[in-house]
């Protein structure tokens, strides 16, 4: 059973899963017949051969530009800028949100990368957003990116600047709260 228990430790490192749920997905896997495990672990094996990310906006897609910059019915004006692509996830699956996005991905607890603050700006210059939406996480991570961002875009001229509103709970995350919550932190939100 050392096969087994190897791959119960390895789904035990996936967000959220126990080692009940490890060893749940773990045993359900084992009575799949060969061609639906070779499907599942194909899946899994291409995920990041057929990804690349966005240009535009940092999402991952199988397209470059991503299809959320290229869909001609996105409002232009308005940009979201979220933590990771979970939240942008969040958002997108609650279908309450209809602008484009830029996913921040490189971080330092708080910190912005160069790299990444240096992409949010060509991302700003090149859209030139009437409004800038800053969706982080309200925990203390958060209110250090929202401090960071706020110098940012205030430097590359951003007018309306807005937040999300604390609709969502202190110390949560947005790829975690449901469509109701997200959607009355985005109506909530207030400018800057």
């Amino acid at each position: 059973m050392e096969s087994l228990d190897s791959l119960i430790n390895a789904l035990k490192k996936f967000p959220s899963l126990g080692p009940k749920s490890a060893r749940r997905i773990a045993f359900y896997l084992l009575k799949q017949d060969d061609k639906e495990l070779q499907r599942i672990g194909g899946l899994i094996s291409s995920l990041k051969k057929n990804l690349v990310t966005c240009s535009q906006c940092g999402n991952v897609s199988e397209k470059d530009p991503c299809r959320i910059c290229t869909d001609p019915l996105r409002d232009r004006d308005i940009l979201c800028v979220v933590d990771d692509l979970e939240s942008l996830s969040a958002f997108e699956q609650s279908g309450i949100y209809n602008g484009l996005y830029h996913v921040l991905g490189g971080r330092i607890s708080g910190e912005l990368t160069d790299e990444s603050a240096d992409f949010l700006a060509k991302h700003i210059r090149s859209l030139k957003p009437s409004e800038v939406i800053i969706a982080s996480s309200p925990r203390i991570e958060g209110d250090m990116m929202y401090y960071t961002l706020i110098d940012i875009l205030k430097g590359l001229g951003v007018k309306n600047i807005t937040r999300l509103a604390y609709g969502l709970p202190l110390g949560g995350s947005i790829e975690f709260a449901d469509r109701m919550t997200l959607h009355t932190a985005l109506e909530g939100r207030r400018k800057i």
